[in-house]
């Protein structure tokens, strides 16, 4: 398929572009290449690609729940850099 620079003036009117005359002339052969590739894909047979059935989704890959024992209180206060009795003391945020 030929493509003239009427072409490319229309596509550009439809696109809302505007060029230069020397780049007209550019698009010229680059929309030519383009559409060259277009008929080389429009002769690519699909017959019995189109016969598979469709690719399974991903599953993710989830590891069974097991069951721990909780840690103690002892233990989670231990780390704490500040604890009031059995409680963790944070900074006050709020005036």
């Amino acid at each position: 398929m030929s493509v003239t620079i009427e072409d490319v003036r229309r596509v550009a009117r439809l696109a809302r572009l505007s060029f230069t005359d020397e780049e007209e002339k550019v698009l010229v052969n680059e929309l030519a290449t383009i559409l060259e590739y277009m008929e080389q894909l429009s002769e690519v047979s699909l017959v019995g690609e189109m016969d598979s059935p469709e690719p399974e989704e991903p599953q993710p890959a989830l590891r069974p729940d097991e069951t721990e024992l909780p840690i103690s209180r002892e233990d989670a206060l231990k780390n704490a850099p500040v604890t009031s009795g059995e409680y963790f003391e944070v900074p006050k945020v709020i005036q």
